[in-house]
């Protein structure tokens, strides 16, 4: 009771926990897992995810997605993949995208993509550490987990199973911001999880007409509570119809991605 989980700093005799992460597939080889994160739905975790491993695969990176979001799985449609998986006797592999993007979602082992995932929590938690033992993921640069909103059963699970090398956290410009930010970053600093920085998405619309930016969710606020929690704002996303056509006609590695991304994937360069 009242533990901090930060040993380094504790007085108490419990000792230091055992590790609760989990090998890969034997086969597997991956540099860097970075995690995509929000206190809350509805802020485009998916497609920013997508949009990551797009912009790193195109600087010469080879790039991974992880779908942890089991019951409400988007990578899939984002990149036009349908169908299952093969495997071998040392594990699965995973469906790989036009580009070359790596990406396992539990999509792929439903009979319609409109099946509910009917799953409780335990289940659900085991089944995103299955995507990590027996996914045979071959020399990936960057992994990006692109998890369920909220602080739950995954990030949990995600945090103390997988050698998460990083998060960025996603918000919205709206008056939950500050609350919103602050569950995900105080959850990664109870879990010793280092947070890379924030990207806002849906910033602002770009008139077609006159280029104005248009704040159609109110005045951004990420600064304010970037600055608080001492963190890096990597990216101010704008609403794009184009990008949302692309994501659903499956073909997001063919579209623009905007150039207020570039800080993010630079920042990512920097962990290697």
């Amino acid at each position: 009771m009242g533990c901090s989980h930060n040993c380094e700093s504790c007085s108490g005799s419990c000792g230091q926990p055992e590790s609760l992460q989990v090998a890969p597939n034997k086969l597997s080889h991956i540099r860097k897992v970075i995690g995509v994160v929000s206190g809350k739905g509805g802020v485009g975790k998916s497609l920013v995810t997508s949009m990551l491993a797009v912009g790193m695969t195109r600087r010469g990176y080879h790039s991974a997605i992880l779908d942890a979001d089991i019951t409400g799985p988007s990578i899939p449609k984002a990149f036009g993949l349908t169908g299952g998986c093969e495997g071998c006797e040392e594990g699965i592999f995973p469906k790989t995208t036009t580009t070359g993007v790596d990406v396992i979602s539990i999509n792929f082992f439903l009979d319609h993509v409109d099946d509910p995932v009917i799953y409780r929590g335990p289940i659900i938690a085991e089944t995103v550490k299955q995507f990590w033992t027996d996914v045979i993921w071959n020399d990936v640069d960057f992994m990006f987990v692109d998890m369920p909103p909220g602080t739950g059963d995954v990030p949990l699970t995600v945090f103390q199973s997988l050698p998460v090398d990083g998060i960025i956290v996603l918000t919205s410009p709206q008056d939950l911001v500050s609350m919103i930010v602050g569950k995900a970053v105080k959850m990664a600093q109870m879990m010793n999880v280092p947070v890379l920085g924030i990207i806002e998405n849906y910033s602002y619309l770009e008139c077609p007409d006159c280029g104005k930016h248009i704040p159609v969710f109110g005045e951004s606020k990420v600064d304010a509570v970037a600055a608080q929690y001492g963190l890096s704002v990597l990216a101010k996303l704008p609403i794009d119809p184009k990008l949302a056509q692309a994501v659903d006609a499956g073909a997001i590695e063919d579209a623009k991605l905007p150039e207020a991304l570039d800080g993010a994937i630079s920042t990512l360069e920097a962990t290697l």
